[in-house]
């Protein structure tokens, strides 16, 4: 069937993890032989930010990773809707498109056969949600919540119909383990972005780090000039943006990663972790969880992955796995089962599909 999406960007991922879980869903819809349109707008502020600070070139070797990934970028003021969703039987909009494209997509499903889709990744529903109550979703058939506490607030606030809740989950086409000898103990990848997990990098990552002299790599975007300055009085060295399909390559050079979430996810929505713990699982490095309550029972905490309920504690459980071989081989064992049995996407997939045939 005809799958049209619109999203804020297919191939940057430059502060905009969204990207991550679209790329394999994408990927798995177009094996499975549908025919998937993906539209962005032409000046979308995640490829602007690439291009203009990581150069064309770092673009074009994302677009080199997956050359079966095409978007179409538009203009709002001139998208002729008819056109672009004539035989369309499915069509999905994210929650970082321009309000007044939601808008026009609502408008648009009254008379038309396909079904409707808004899709929502991020906090601002519970941190914002001001921004949120301007999406009119009034003629769409549901939201798509990538937690279920998300997908309660739509409901309880009758801001849509339906909620499902959509978890993210690994592209296992990109990440699975690298057959290679670990040479450095630590890689953190992540945004520093908004304040809104400073004190938790300082006491999980920052400070562990420097009192255990761990050597290592920390990738991300949007970090100040004192976060750097913190980062530099450790042996680990910060390495800037990287795409997130050469992120397999640099799990395999570290002993072990860490999952520090925002304070958002671990104060108000429980049960939804980040990406990159999916990514990490996948790619089989033993990972280490600052606090986040599992409350959806996605992983088994403590076999999947460790979990350190302060900065002491974190510092006992890196040495842990530091020092027994045997436990690290069992944290990438059951990592690499759950992800395998559960948090693919093609189990999103699945779930997509499912919802499509139960609005059908």
């Amino acid at each position: 069937m005809k799958i049209v999406m619109f999203v804020h960007s297919l191939l940057s991922d430059w502060n905009h993890g969204n990207a991550h879980f679209l790329r394999g869903v994408v990927s798995e819809l177009l094996d499975r032989g549908h025919d998937v349109d993906v539209y962005e707008p032409q000046d979308g502020w995640s490829r602007q930010n690439l291009v203009e600070r990581q150069g064309q070139a770092a673009l074009d070797d994302v677009a080199a990773a997956f050359p079966h990934l095409r978007s179409t970028d538009y203009d709002l003021e001139s998208l002729d809707l008819d056109a672009v969703l004539d035989g369309a039987a499915l069509v999905l909009a994210h929650e970082w498109n321009e309000p007044e494209l939601i808008a026009a997509l609502g408008m648009h499903r009254r008379g038309a056969g396909y079904r409707l889709l808004f899709h929502d990744t991020h906090h601002r529903v519970i941190t914002e949600p001001d921004e949120i109550q301007e999406f009119d979703l009034s003629h769409y058939d549901g939201v798509l919540a990538f937690g279920k506490v998300i997908a309660d607030l739509y409901l309880e606030r009758a801001w849509a119909k339906r909620a499902w809740t959509w978890h993210e989950a690994a592209d296992t086409r990109v990440f699975w383990p690298r057959d290679a000898e670990p040479d450095r103990d630590l890689v953190w990848i992540g945004n520093w972005g908004d304040e809104e997990r400073t004190r938790e990098l300082d006491e999980f990552l920052l400070g562990p780090a420097k009192r255990l002299e761990l050597t290592g790599t920390v990738h991300g975007v949007r970090y100040p000039g004192d976060a750097l300055e913190r980062i530099a009085d450790t042996k680990l060295q910060y390495a800037g943006w990287i795409a997130n399909h050469r992120v397999p390559e640099q799990f395999a050079r570290h002993r072990l990663t860490l999952h520090v979430p925002r304070r958002p996810y671990v104060m108000r929505m429980t049960g939804i972790p980040t990406i990159r713990v999916f990514e990490a699982l996948a790619c089989g490095i033993p990972l280490i969880c600052a606090p986040w309550e599992d409350s959806e029972e996605l992983f088994r905490p403590g076999t999947d992955y460790l979990v350190a309920a302060s900065g002491a504690e974190m510092e006992r459980r890196i040495d842990d796995v530091r020092s027994d071989p045997g436990l690290a081989a069992d944290l990438r064992r059951a990592g690499l089962e759950t992800i395998r049995s559960r948090h693919t996407c093609a189990h999103r997939v699945d779930e997509l599909l499912a919802i499509y045939e139960d609005l059908s």
